[in-house]
């Protein structure tokens, strides 16, 4: 259902790393800082976007729990992400984020994606 897959580091020094990972959007995209604690999320898409077939969001720094759960049937799951890290979530699958750490998410879609296509369980 929701993959989650690390980042693919392609450098590291005394600097830090440098990660990559393959993108054919563009456009106006969304960057959310999140603190400890807090909850995003707590909806799903039926698609009705392009940019929400599947709906990817890259976790850049910092941890979250991934909580979904399929509305077309029993499948769920709770999932810990560690950024960086890439998070794709098809349609019809209802998914909040808790920051279990600060994080730095990067909603691969602008804010128009979700206009008239989300909706809360």
């Amino acid at each position: 259902m929701v993959k989650i897959t690390p980042l693919q580091q392609i450098g590291s020094d005394d600097r830090g790393g440098t990660f990559v990972f393959d993108n054919e959007r563009t456009g106006q995209l969304i960057v959310a800082q999140r603190k400890a604690g807090s909850i995003s999320g707590g909806n799903y898409h039926t698609g009705k976007h392009p940019y929400k077939v599947p709906e990817i969001l890259v976790i850049m720094q910092g941890n979250c729990t991934l909580r979904w759960k399929d509305i077309h049937s029993e499948n769920h799951g709770t999932e810990t992400v560690i950024g960086p890290a890439q998070i794709v979530i098809p349609p019809n699958i209802w998914h909040e984020l808790k920051g279990e750490t600060d994080f730095v998410m990067l909603e691969m879609n602008g804010l128009d994606a979700g206009q008239g296509d989300t909706f809360n369980l």
